[in-house]
């Protein structure tokens, strides 16, 4: 291996260092059984940041104009009430909240694809605490996700 070939590999990151090896990766959802890309692919990144910041605004917007009287620290604390709250019903029922309805999203159970109640419940326990949303895998499944047996996808 060249020196050039060595640093090139550091700078593009251990994926591409092993796909240059001969690892094959695959796309997004291959090992669940879902399409590349379209209805039924696994949501991007962008799209689940962008129906999260809708459905936090939403809740917030809620909080501050029904709940407090006013912004300050309670109108977080109950945002975060009516986040969790709204998500556990909505995805629960529907399976998707307001913001992933914009952003053309479903959250569905990997073997049955309705979700069961007490796996939306686990899922969004674990999505307000935060910590595991911000762990990913392979397919880009937050470890709320993997936990509760669910994937996001486009509808």
């Amino acid at each position: 291996m060249d020196n050039r070939q060595a640093i090139g590999s550091w700078l593009s990151g251990p994926r591409a260092a092993a796909e240059d090896a001969g690892a094959d990766f695959g796309y997004r959802g291959e090992q669940l059984g879902l399409p590349e890309s379209g209805p039924g692919s696994i949501a991007r990144p962008g799209r689940r940041l962008g129906a999260l910041a809708v459905d936090w605004a939403l809740c917030t917007l809620i909080a501050y104009g029904l709940i407090t009287d006013g912004y300050g620290q309670a109108t977080g604390n109950w945002a975060l009430l009516v986040f969790f709250v709204l998500s556990a019903l909505t995805v629960g029922t529907v399976g998707f909240t307001p913001g992933k309805r914009l952003f053309g999203l479903r959250v569905v159970a990997l073997d049955t694809g309705t979700v069961n109640p007490l796996r939306v419940l686990l899922r969004t326990v674990l999505l307000c605490l935060a910590l595991p949303a911000l762990i990913w895998d392979r397919d880009g499944r937050g470890l709320h996700d993997r936990l509760a047996r669910t994937v996001e996808v486009r509808i």
